[in-house]
């Protein structure tokens, strides 16, 4: 059954050195609070699963928490590439960066397979494009029944997962709603998980295409409004666009890079967020 806690303990119980941490979260929800608290406890040699590494990544893996990443598309989302993304492949800086490529389908089905208890998925798709040349859990099989060529892409079972949702209620359910990716899968398919939420309510009131996750699928509850920021939670704040252009010009310089960590993640702001106790 899911704990309300602090989200600097939620991280500090959940997550380890050298596990595998999905975060996951699309255009809105995505868990960035978290990933700070995490870079905040310097955790090293993480496996980061995400279908769409952005710049919470970018952060993560500047501040040297990632040993290899597992993913399908990665950029900082209409504006450009992740810089600190590039210098740990083309540099090996601040440490080296292994990388198995996937794609959204790949990845799609192999949160579902974990979610599902099966060892694997099945999807027509990778045929043609080298992929599997390149990274792992991906092979070519026959369909028993037809004979068809198709692809079988391994189970993900994250370590932990991460996500933020817009609400839970005292009992530790949880509702997110808008644009839903695969976080219901991805903390499905993991051992252990963490939401971070804008709200706790006495109770969750039905919406239409809302997704719940009930108490004893989830580990830990930590209240953190505005934990999506600089993304968006729908219904209670707004993408901030200027974030993201602006990251563009910090993730390209070591310096301003590091800079911005002491400023916004190792300052006394992002320690009291992570330190914020439910009433």
């Amino acid at each position: 059954m899911a704990e309300i806690v602090p989200l600097s303990a939620a991280v500090q119980s959940a997550i380890h050195d050298g596990d595998t941490v999905a975060m996951e979260g699309f255009t809105h929800l995505i868990p960035h609070a978290a990933g700070h608290e995490v870079i905040r406890q310097r955790r090293r040699d993480l496996t980061l699963v995400r279908m769409t590494p952005d710049v919470i990544y970018d952060q993560l893996i500047g501040a040297g928490c990632a040993r290899k990443l597992v993913f399908s598309w990665g950029g900082n989302p209409g504006v450009g590439s992740l810089h600190r993304f590039r210098d740990a492949i083309e540099n090996s800086w601040p440490v080296p960066l292994e990388v198995e490529e996937h794609s959204h389908a790949g990845m799609a089905n192999r949160y579902v397979a974990g979610a599902s208890g099966l060892p694997f998925a099945v999807l027509r798709g990778y045929r043609g494009t080298g992929l599997a040349a390149l990274s792992a859990g991906i092979a070519e099989i026959t369909c028993p029944f037809t004979g068809e060529r198709l692809t079988a892409v391994a189970a993900l079972r994250p370590d932990v997962t991460v996500i933020h949702a817009q609400q839970a209620d005292q009992a530790g359910n949880v509702q997110l709603w808008g644009i839903t990716g695969v976080q219901k899968e991805a903390v499905l398919a993991a051992s252990r998980s963490i939401v971070t939420v804008e709200e706790i309510v006495p109770a969750l009131r039905p919406r239409p295409g809302a997704v719940v996750l009930p108490a004893w699928t989830v580990s830990y509850v930590a209240l953190v409004p505005g934990g999506a920021h600089p993304s968006y939670a729908l219904g209670y704040s707004s993408r901030d666009n200027d974030f993201y252009l602006a990251w563009d010009a910090i993730s390209r310089d070591r310096d301003a890079f590091r800079g911005w960590l002491d400023e916004h993640v190792y300052g006394p702001a992002g320690r009291a967020a992570a330190s914020e106790v439910p009433a």
